[in-house]
């Protein structure tokens, strides 16, 4: 009888020790997800800003076409280029 009685609270106590130590856990792993979801990670950055490349291209190439149907080229790419802050390739 000795011996169970100590079997017996180390099996309950065992649950609270489990039960405490998610609870001291916790807070910490909330701030961490907090910073998580609040700071942005350097692959994100870089996929966020490819996407608005991509995006400020298609829309300068939207306003290109648009261009050439009423006016020439030259004119079209100077107004491109202007835009996009690069210099246009040279025409064979």
């Amino acid at each position: 009888m000795r011996i169970l009685v100590p079997l017996l609270l180390a099996l309950v106590l065992s649950g609270c020790v489990r039960t405490a130590a998610s609870i001291v856990t916790a807070p910490v792993r909330a701030v961490g997800q907090v910073a998580d979801w609040a700071t942005t990670s350097q692959d994100e950055a870089d996929r966020n800003r490819g996407r608005e490349i991509r995006e400020q291209e298609e829309r300068l190439g939207r306003e290109w076409r648009e261009c050439m149907e009423d006016h020439d080229r030259a004119y079209c790419d100077e107004i491109y280029y202007r835009h996009a802050r690069t210099t246009p390739p040279e025409e064979d």
